[in-house]
């Protein structure tokens, strides 16, 4: 079973910038969707970033023109960069892939913007 690790949580200052990485423990074909989603403490996780095939890319209105998503085809990853973050962004963030053997989510990393 293929697994998804995330990488690069932690914590930074309002305004910081962080960015997550996700690879997969083996090679996953024909991907038709990568994707970050997170959840933060009494909330229901929510979609932040999608990446589709063609490079399409979709991202949450409250993240819009400070997140941005890409993909690593050959490494089977996909990153989030985060830039001018608030408070409000804190949260587990987990990755997500969509392929024609099934669906694949990551165990989290937790990110914490606070001052």
């Amino acid at each position: 079973q293929v697994q998804l690790v995330e990488s690069g949580g932690g914590l930074v200052q309002p305004g910081g910038s962080l960015r997550l990485s996700c690879a997969a423990s083996r090679s996953i074909l024909s991907i038709n969707t990568r994707a970050w989603y997170r959840q933060a403490p009494g909330k229901e996780r929510e979609l932040v970033a999608s990446i589709i095939t063609g490079s399409t890319t979709n991202y949450a209105d409250s993240v819009k023109g400070r997140f941005t998503i890409s993909r690593e085809n050959a490494e089977n990853m996909v990153y989030l960069q985060m830039n001018s973050l608030k408070p409000e962004d804190t949260a587990i963030y987990y990755c997500y892939f969509l392929a024609w053997s099934g669906a694949f989510w990551g165990q989290g990393t937790q990110v914490t913007v606070s001052s």
